[in-house]
């Protein structure tokens, strides 16, 4: 059943295939104090550099979620305060997770800036000319939380200082781990601040993942996993050109297509509109009722998400959907009729 739901989203298909190799060749039983493990986390390191040009003296690191790395950028990498920047619910609900640990007491103060670049929740995006805009302005940190766009599009690295997103969505991969991108400015931070208390603390992080070693018994299958399919996806400016391609596609289709149709995409303004989550809007009815319609086509269309829940569908542009299933979405809503 083709799924265009944006998170937990369509796995490659060699997944399966890449996971019976982790049991076969015990892989998932591996120390992973072990060299054979050091080896996989070692290669899956260079090739999150080679393949998502990541620059050479930026950190990477293997967490286990992105709201783990909301926890270290408040916990770790924040001295005073953060400053959030939001367009939609993750925005939001990060601001508010990292005023728990670090609360803003004032603005001016704030050493850290956090910005969700692309806003899964309602179809939105930061684009790179205005990240261009915060690193001129701001002296502190810039987080990016990356979630649903990292290993779709190319980033202009530089412009933050962290980088993250989960594996679920345009990795292509089963939930369950994240990816953690800093830059030397981050690490000094982290080494100026001194918090070393907690087990995702950066320092015990950085200390490890130097060695190619996890603080912690880790997600060893989804590790490989992410190695497999980073072994075999194009590097990221071909699969950048090929998503803003298709993204531009969809917009075409539901701006002329299906113009007469009861949906009109929820993002009015071409510049803010992402390219990787489609958010399309209808009456809670008319939303309702074609969810259960594509169900029973065999089509998982993406529930709304936050303000949006009830008067949106979402429909998740990532790599691993295929051109085919696509079209097969694209005939549905043409003939679809409520």
């Amino acid at each position: 059943m083709p799924t265009f739901y944006p998170g937990p989203s369509k796995v490659y298909p060699q997944v399966a295939q890449y996971a019976q190799e982790a049991v076969e060749q015990g892989i998932v039983s591996l120390n992973h104090r072990s060299a054979g493990f050091m080896d996989v986390v070692k290669e899956t390191v260079r090739l999150l550099h080679e393949k998502l040009d990541i620059p050479a003296d930026y950190h990477v690191a293997l967490v286990s979620s992105a709201t783990e790395c909301w926890e270290i950028v408040a916990q770790s990498l924040t001295a005073t305060s953060s400053l959030h920047p939001y367009g939609g619910a993750f925005g939001k609900k990060w601001m508010e997770y990292a005023h728990r640990i670090k609360p803003l007491l004032d603005p001016e103060l704030a050493d850290t800036l956090c910005v969700v670049q692309n806003e899964t929740s309602n179809g939105t995006q930061v684009r790179m000319d205005t990240l261009t805009d915060f690193r001129r302005e701001f002296s502190g940190l810039i987080a990016v939380d990356a979630v649903s766009s990292m290993a779709g599009l190319g980033f202009d690295w530089p412009l933050a200082d962290v980088w993250f997103a989960s594996v679920q969505k345009c990795f292509g991969l089963p939930a369950g781990l994240a990816v953690l991108v800093y830059s030397p400015d981050a690490l000094k931070r982290a080494e100026i601040i001194g918090e070393n208390d907690h087990y995702n603390s950066l320092l015990f992080i950085h200390e490890n993942f130097a060695k190619f070693q996890t603080p912690y018994t880790p997600n060893g299958l989804g590790i490989y996993l992410l190695m497999r399919v980073l072994q075999h996806v194009p590097p990221i400016a071909e699969v950048d050109r090929r998503i803003r391609r298709q993204a531009a596609d969809w917009y075409v289709f539901f701006e002329q297509e299906l113009a007469d149709s009861p949906w009109k995409l929820l993002i009015q303004n071409p510049v803010l509109r992402s390219d990787t989550v489609i958010a399309v809007a209808g009456s809670d009815t008319d939303i309702k009722a074609v969810k259960v319609a594509a169900q029973q086509a065999g089509i998982t269309l993406g529930n709304g998400y936050g303000d949006w829940k009830t008067t949106t569908f979402r429909i998740a542009n990532f790599p691993a959907i295929d051109d085919e299933e696509r079209e097969q979405l694209k005939t549905f809503l043409r003939t679809y009729r409520p």
